[in-house]
């Protein structure tokens, strides 16, 4: 079994340790305490937690095939006349989407502004994490 310590967990999230206590605290994020005495979270409770978070966002639209988003902050705008290169910086995560000046404009995207990248792909390359020497996603007997 995998788990995780309350700052492991905060950085997967892409919240603070303190975010990650006061679930723990409110009761909506199960833990328990390792042989040391340091709050642990179960890989699958996280996993369940965050599955449950993602089906309550607003801004998640049934009228589309597309299933993976990430709402966050426009850091970038570079316009020509012809295509458009928007940065945005979704927690820990920076997407970058090339498109038409055009659709740039219409979305009125611009530095600081809300916007939610929408990504669909048949190929997604998935790696998985080796953990940090001492830490990250441990797996307890």
């Amino acid at each position: 079994m995998t788990v995780f310590r309350i700052g492991e967990a905060a950085e997967l999230l892409g919240v603070s340790a303190d975010t990650v206590r006061r679930w723990v605290d409110a009761g909506r994020l199960a833990a328990a305490r390792d042989e040391h005495g340091h709050r642990v979270i179960d890989g699958v409770d996280l996993a369940g937690f965050v599955r449950s978070q993602s089906a309550d966002a607003e801004d998640r639209s049934d009228a589309s095939s597309a299933r993976n988003r990430l709402r966050g902050i426009v850091t970038a705008v570079v316009k020509d006349t012809v295509m458009a290169q928007v940065d945005i910086q979704a927690g820990p995560f920076r997407v970058v989407s090339l498109m038409s000046r055009e659709a740039a404009d219409d979305l009125d995207l611009k530095v600081g502004s809300v916007a939610v990248a929408v990504i669909k792909s048949t190929t997604v390359v998935v790696e998985r994490s080796a953990p940090a020497v001492g830490s990250r996603g441990r797996s307890s007997s």
